[in-house]
């Protein structure tokens, strides 16, 4: 074979440019500081999603589909017994007062909501409510009914050690008080105490173990400054879930472990788990019911963020994660329904801390809306697969 054609042979399964068809649309301009979050909702009803968003100090809110920008909260000292920083490094919606439209929830070195407003992009400020500040640490926020009251709950991990938190090393599940509006905190259930060590990070919710409860998996990086992290693991929730839950142990030594998410991968009846290492290389699944560690792609680096939808429409889950850093690589994996993916990128040189399907241009198919930390932007991929 002819050398020079050797060469280009070899190169082309590691030149993805060609793959690339996803364009790429910018909500908020790289700034001087992280963006690690993103939330997406269509607030005022007009037919395009509008997107929240933390940084530089403020919460901001920016209005679709143009992203004209407003501030809905400025973080200061007095709101919580923690310093605030500049931005939250995560956060969800969830409708906490019943009112219809959905409030933020975020964890900035406190865990707290912004009660949306009759008008929300009226100007004023979102009122600013504690949910949880004894809880440190607290690298994720997803929501889900735990003890399956018709109301959902938050999930929120305690990631620091006992020296900065009466909570330590735990995982803990709150429940909305009767009065949100008033109260001036939540009701806590901590179901993983103690046994959550390292720098836990983000949490899935789904019943696993097939008794109609809903479990809660979570994983955590480790290292040397970090002991007792680099696991993925999973609790099975009792019969009482304001009790302590059982844990099991899904793989240990598992360098920058993040990312853990439940779903039929494989179409068998049994719950699986997918999974990436967002401080180290690698995006993996767990087949259940034995949870055999399945490596799908060792090289994708640092794949910080992680979501699970049927972009497809074929029936079954596939998944999108993101590097962290500038020069990341966002990819989404095909499933073929059996558990066998295909990587297909998305974009190249964008970070991300989080990222999350959505249907961002409401023409009927999933897109992708990534906060990029390192890139300190704030960016969304149209989908172009159909």
């Amino acid at each position: 074979m002819n050398c020079r054609l050797l060469a280009c042979l070899l190169l082309l399964p590691f030149s993805a440019s060609a793959e690339i068809t996803w364009k790429k649309h910018v909500i908020q301009k790289p700034i001087l500081s992280m963006i690690n979050s993103a939330v997406a909702h269509d607030w005022n009803g007009d037919g395009h999603i509008d997107v929240l968003s933390s940084l530089q100090g403020e919460v901001i809110l920016y209005q679709g589909p143009d992203w004209k920008r407003q501030s809905i909260h400025t973080f200061g000292d007095g709101e919580t017994r923690n310093k605030m920083r500049p931005a939250c490094i995560h956060s969800c919606l969830m409708d906490v007062d019943g009112d219809g439209d959905p409030d933020f929830i975020g964890s900035n070195n406190t865990v707290f909501w912004l009660e949306c407003p009759d008008d929300p992009f009226s100007g004023e400020p979102w009122k600013f409510r504690l949910v949880d500040d004894v809880i440190l640490g607290t690298h994720c926020l997803i929501t889900g009914d735990v003890n399956r009251d018709g109301q959902l709950d938050l999930i929120a991990n305690s990631g620091r050690t006992e020296t900065a938190t009466t909570i330590p090393n735990s995982i803990t599940w709150l429940e909305v008080p009767e009065d949100p509006h008033n109260a001036t905190e939540w009701t806590r259930h901590v179901f993983a105490d103690g046994d959550a060590p390292g720098g836990s990070h983000y949490t899935g919710f789904g019943d696993v173990s097939g008794d109609g409860r809903p479990d809660i998996s979570c994983a955590a990086k480790g290292g040397e400054k970090i002991p007792g992290g680099e696991w993925f693991a999973w609790w099975e929730q009792p019969e009482d879930p304001t009790a302590v839950w059982k844990k099991h142990l899904l793989a240990a030594n598992q360098p920058g472990a993040s990312n853990i998410m439940p779903a039929d991968l494989d179409g068998d009846g049994a719950m699986d788990y997918f999974a990436t290492r967002g401080h180290g290389n690698g995006v993996l699944w767990f087949k259940g019911p034995d949870f055999e560690l399945i490596e799908i792609d060792p090289d994708l680096a640092y794949p910080h963020s992680l979501d699970l939808a049927d972009l497809d429409k074929d029936g079954d889950m596939d998944a999108v994660a993101c590097g962290k850093e500038a020069d990341g690589v966002a990819a989404w994996y095909e499933n073929d329904g059996k558990g066998t993916f295909t990587k297909h990128i998305i974009g190249t040189d964008q970070g991300s801390y989080d990222t999350r399907f959505i249907d961002m241009d409401s023409d009927g198919d999933l897109d992708v809306l990534i906060a990029g930390h390192a890139s300190n932007n704030i960016v969304w991929f149209e989908n172009t697969t159909e």
